[in-house]
């Protein structure tokens, strides 16, 4: 019988849908499931994405330039202009979504065998892409305790060897809703600068910041244009996570080049995405106010509602719409599964995604769960009734 790749048996399974199984099995016993394990918004897509969809007139359902529609990318350099980011449709390629732009991104970046350092926590899909291209993560550890601020500097040089080609990070962060500051950054400038490395930022959730707080892109940091590359999306931006359009955005020309290689072995981005993406660049400002002011009202309704409960610790995230949280608990991952096989509260119960699998060292996150505040905000009440009512009943709640 003919063997799978070693590769392949090292893919690691995701933990944001790993306990889809037992989901699915709670809802054929007849509960209510609420989905905080991924982070697919309720939001509205924007009306005028859809319209473009429905409007289209495309007789020849043809291939598009592999960089993607130049429309596109000229939408988009107008874009990052809005956000006082001088970048040219030169420097774009429109891929399959973020998760296209990454693959890339460590195709282009790093050969087999190379590391990348990131701070843990970190998109369990990182895992994926890095082994699916021979690249090894190394992670540094940031804590709960301080919300998940960037590890001190001393961490990531000594994570550095001969072997690393870049550092990531994921700002706002997914799956601790971290917002990086410009300090922070700065520091991250310093380390690569002296060590020659990229700094790649997957730029995802730039527009779900908080309480008043900026975004700083590595696109606006002077003296980096040689080693900042940008993974970024239309999926969480615009409610549009079907669409699988994303970008990949670097000044740096070699590595650009390199990048489009790997856009032409793929052919091009998806048409009618691409119609959808471009429309939704028109999407006006107020589109983004309402969605913002909902996703803080969420997060605070999720948030103050963990934290009072019993042992639960939640910082409160300053972007994107995950929060972490660390629960009385030896095993969030069990918890989970209780919740959703052995528990009901008044016949509902919730699934979310335990922490472990976003942490690269086995032992760390084994307390903690992520959950994804795109609910509304009175099932996000009724989650945190399920959450307290659950611990009170829960065998391996620790008193």
């Amino acid at each position: 019988m003919p063997t799978v790749s070693r590769k392949g048996e090292a893919m690691p399974s995701s933990p944001i849908r790993k306990l889809v199984p037992f989901a699915e099995n709670a809802e054929r016993a007849g509960k209510k499931v609420f989905y905080l394990n991924i982070g697919q918004p309720d939001i509205h897509t924007p009306e005028v994405a859809q319209r473009a969809i429905k409007e289209a007139d495309v007789p020849v359902l043809a291939y598009s330039h592999s960089a993607g529609f130049a429309s596109l990318r000229a939408g988009l350099s107008e874009y990052y202009h809005s956000k006082n980011l001088r970048v040219t449709s030169e420097e774009i390629i429109v891929t399959t979504g973020g998760s296209e732009a990454l693959l890339f991104t460590f195709g282009s970046a790093m050969d087999e065998g190379d590391e990348v350092i990131i701070p843990e926590p970190f998109y369990a899909n990182y895992n994926g892409f890095a082994t699916a291209s021979g690249v090894k993560v190394i992670p540094v550890e940031s804590n709960i305790e301080n919300g998940f601020a960037l590890p001190p500097v001393s961490a990531f040089e000594a994570a550095i060897t001969p072997k690393t080609k870049g550092i990531m990070i994921c700002n706002p962060g997914n799956p601790t809703g971290y917002l990086y500051s410009k300090e922070e950054l700065n520091q991250l400038k310093a380390i690569v600068l002296k060590h020659d490395l990229f700094l790649i930022a997957d730029e995802v959730y730039r527009e779900f910041t908080y309480d008043g707080a900026d975004h700083y892109s590595i696109l606006g940091i002077e003296g980096l244009e040689e080693h900042a590359i940008v993974v970024d999306s239309f999926s969480k931006r615009y409610s549009m996570c079907g669409a699988r359009i994303g970008c990949l955005v670097s000044k740096n020309r070699h590595f650009m080049a390199t990048a489009m290689k790997f856009a032409q072995a793929r052919l091009s981005p998806p048409t009618y995405a691409q119609i959808a993406s471009e429309a939704a660049l028109k999407t006006p400002q107020s589109y983004f106010d309402t969605v913002n002011t909902e996703y803080v009202e969420r997060r605070n309704v999720l948030v103050d509602g963990l934290n009072s409960i019993d042992g639960v610790f939640c910082p409160k995230p300053k972007g994107a719409f995950y929060a972490v949280a660390a629960f009385p608990v030896e095993s969030a991952e069990h918890f989970a599964e209780w919740l959703l096989s052995e528990f009901d509260h008044n016949g509902k119960t919730l699934m979310m995604a335990p922490a472990a699998g976003f942490y690269a060292k086995p032992e760390l996150g084994r307390q903690q769960a992520r959950l994804a505040y795109v609910l509304n905000v009175e099932d996000l009440k009724e989650c945190i009734e399920i959450v307290r009512h659950a611990l009170q009943v829960y065998p391996g709640t620790i008193k």
